[in-house]
């Protein structure tokens, strides 16, 4: 009885242990939630193991106490043996490596939540930055699509505006020419727009005479400026320059500034320079709004004195606004550089209009000079300059029927001469045997007008430039060559022509003209007339009578016209691409420049613009040879495994190269073109020498756009031209 009462006692202490062991498992389940166990724990130390020793616990009991004492006997377990080789389930040791456990498990479980979080986040961030690609592209879809729409609009109300231009431009020349007499029916306008007065220095900025401040009287100081703003300009340096400045300024100096201001030496301008300087940056760095204001205000003045009524069609005036003083610079090493241009006021001013219009109103307090009705006359207003004494005029815009036929005229007058330039030729030919010596300077000069395109020359005053045409010819102007550059009866010519530019050529004569220019000039010094028998009014006179409207004007109109026309023949030919026909125009347009003398400084930019052009050059270059290395290798993966798309990328490469190609030509083109044009000026003769009707018919022939050639305003000046040529046309 006591064996079997401590049998009991070992199982009740047995099961207790289980359930105390069990327990603690649940717990730790519910705190750290589900989680495989270590790998390192014993087979034993698992829930299944304990569970197992649990069921062999239980089933013992109940077969012990049925009071089957075989089979309790085989299952007796000493409690020692049963946990031999392992810890009991509530030692230290076993809770120890429990919480170990546990701890691993709230470890690992804590990595996983912060990567899971990381990749929520992450996963998130992905998202945000979808949303915001899509919203950025959908905004940008948006915008591209409200540009376009706007671009649209604006083309099309550019095109419609355009449309309603054409549909209200007077086309006058549909009505036939107007009378040689009678250049108008009525004419109305609202007279030239006179500058702003004077506005004076601040307080703060002053003049200065021997280092000493003086204040000048409005006068005074107002002519001051003009000097000071040049101070930075090489006029500045010239001696004619300062004394025509001081004596002039001196004149309208009072008495008291007289006296003190004496050499201009002593005068400092630096202070006023200053001043403008500044407001000159002021200008430059306007807002936006600034620079709209003054925009608007320019368009308000355009509107209200740029156009005028003629015949009751509403036309363009050419320069409405008068010139406001300054001072007088001149072309080349004018005598008169440096004097003072005095302000226009309404008491110069002579209004032309028809009588039965608005007279134009005076500024306030002031009168016209006089107001007249003469018909016969072109100009709306006139004064007489101070510098010369010659009358200034107000015309009409070049765009004008005024302006328009008179150059349709002068075009068609050059076009008779062609049917009479023989015959005149023939003539001229015979007066250089002729044994009267005016009617052999007569022929030289007019071979001189007909072959180089010579100006006739008018006589000069001791106080004009020395400049020179034909007529005026000196004999050190021209050296006589028997042999130069293996050609025979050379004639060397060095002068200054117009507006003082260099006239430089060597030039080849027939035999009986270097003969005559031999006897012109012996026995006569450097300084004499080469042609001292005739005058310019002599020459257009007989050039008159040969034909009428002939002048030499006409003569080089004609030889300029007929140049261009012969130059664009030779040089276009068929299967040129646009720019290439381009560039053939601006030879032949520089060939004509080169005959009447049209030459410039060259420009200040141009070394460095030709500097980009050439950066642009070889950047495409280096483009292209990139573009065939990948259409290289496009060919290689199409020949490796041929499909559509490898086909596509090859076609695409081609395209490519022969796009930059293209780009590559005509970047070179404009560079030749460039470095040919530097010393040419082309617009004079095309705007004035050349009958448009030959670029016209030559740009619809060989499908150029008219607007490669003429600008907007140029076209508007040509619209006769443009509007009547066909591509037939021939000078």
């Amino acid at each position: 009885m006591k064996l079997e009462k401590e049998k009991d006692d070992r199982r009740s202490e047995g099961s207790k242990k289980s359930k105390h062991s069990s327990k603690d498992r649940e717990k730790g389940s519910e705190l750290n939630g589900k989680h495989k166990p270590s790998s390192k724990m014993k087979r034993s130390d698992s829930p299944s193991g304990v569970r197992s020793l649990m069921l062999m616990s239980f089933s013992s009991s109940v077969k012990y106490e049925a009071g089957d004492s075989d089979t309790h006997e085989d299952v007796k377990v000493d409690p020692d043996e049963r946990n031999d080789g392992q810890q009991k389930s509530g030692s230290p040791e076993i809770n120890n490596n429990r919480e170990k456990a546990d701890d691993g498990h709230q470890c690992d479980s804590g990595k996983m939540k912060k990567k899971k979080r990381v990749k929520d986040e992450k996963q998130e961030k992905n998202q945000t930055s979808a949303r915001k690609r899509k919203k950025t592209s959908s905004e940008h879809d948006k915008a591209e699509k409200k540009k376009k729409i706007k671009k649209d609009g604006e083309q099309e109300k550019k095109e419609r505006r355009k449309k309603d231009e054409e549909s209200e431009k007077w086309k006058w020349w549909e009505e036939g020419k107007s009378s040689d007499t009678q250049k108008w029916s009525s004419l109305e306008h609202k007279g030239p727009y006179f500058p702003p007065e004077y506005e004076p220095l601040p307080d703060n900025i002053c003049f200065k005479y021997d280092g000493q401040p003086v204040k000048l009287s409005p006068v005074t100081e107002e002519i001051a400026t003009f000097y000071a703003k040049m101070l930075d300009h090489e006029y500045t340096s010239k001696d004619v320059f300062q004394n025509n400045f001081f004596s002039d300024w001196r004149e309208e100096m009072t008495k008291e500034e007289r006296k003190q201001i004496k050499t201009l030496s002593k005068c400092d301008f630096t202070q006023i320079h200053k001043y403008f300087v500044e407001k000159s940056e002021e200008r430059k760095n306007m807002t936006k709004e600034e620079k709209q204001v003054l925009k608007d205000e320019a368009s308000r003045l355009m509107e209200e004195y740029g156009f005028c009524l003629l015949d009751g069609h509403r036309e363009k005036i050419g320069n409405f606004k008068l010139e406001p003083p300054g001072l007088f610079r001149g072309r080349g090493e004018h005598p008169k550089m440096g004097k003072l241009k005095k302000r226009i006021q309404p008491e110069d001013v002579t209004i032309n209009c028809s009588q039965d219009s608005e007279i134009p109103t005076p500024p306030a307090g002031h009168r016209w000079k006089r107001v007249q009705h003469d018909n016969t006359v072109t100009w709306l207003a006139s004064w007489l300059e101070n510098i010369h004494g010659r009358p200034k005029y107000i015309m009409l815009n070049p765009s004008s029927k005024l302006k328009g036929e008179k150059d349709w005229q002068k075009y068609e007058t050059a076009r008779q001469l062609k049917m009479k330039v023989d015959s005149i030729r023939k003539q001229y030919r015979r007066d250089w045997t002729s044994r009267e010596m005016k009617i052999r300077q007569r022929g030289v000069a007019i071979y001189f007008i007909d072959k180089l395109a010579l100006r006739a020359g008018n006589e000069k005053d001791d106080e004009s430039a020395d400049t020179v045409g034909c007529c005026s010819l000196r004999v050190e102007h021209i050296t006589l060559h028997r042999r130069l550059d293996a050609q025979e009866h050379v004639v060397e010519f060095d002068f200054l022509g117009k507006d003082s530019i260099r006239y430089y050529n060597k030039v080849p004569v027939e035999k009986q003209v270097f003969k005559n220019l031999k006897l012109f000039i012996k026995h006569k010094d450097p300084e004499d007339d080469l042609f001292d028998r005739i005058t310019t009014v002599k020459l257009n006179k007989t050039l008159n009578e040969c034909m009428p409207g002939l002048t030499a004007k006409v003569f080089r109109t004609f030889n300029a016209s007929t140049t261009l026309q012969d130059q664009l023949n030779k040089l276009t030919t068929e299967g040129m691409t646009v720019e290439e026909k381009i560039l053939s125009y601006n030879r032949a347009n520089r060939a004509v420049a080169i005959l009447c003398n049209h030459q410039r400084a060259a420009p200040k930019t141009f070394e460095r613009s030709m500097q980009l052009l050439q950066e642009k050059i070889q950047k495409k270059k280096e483009q292209i040879e990139d573009a065939k290395k990948e259409l290289k290798e496009a060919k290689k993966a199409h020949k490796d495994a041929p499909s559509d798309k490898s086909k596509k990328l090859l076609e695409k490469k081609e395209k490519a190269v022969q796009r930059l190609s293209d780009q590559l030509k005509k970047l070179q083109l404009q560079e030749t073109d460039r470095e040919e044009n530097k010393v040419i000026a082309l617009g004079t003769s095309k705007l004035n020498y050349l009958d448009p009707r030959i670029s016209v018919a030559w740009c619809k022939k060989h499908q150029v756009p008219i607007e490669k050639i003429y600008n907007k305003t140029q076209r508007d000046k040509f619209a006769w031209a443009i509007d009547m040529t066909d591509d037939n046309f021939q000078f």
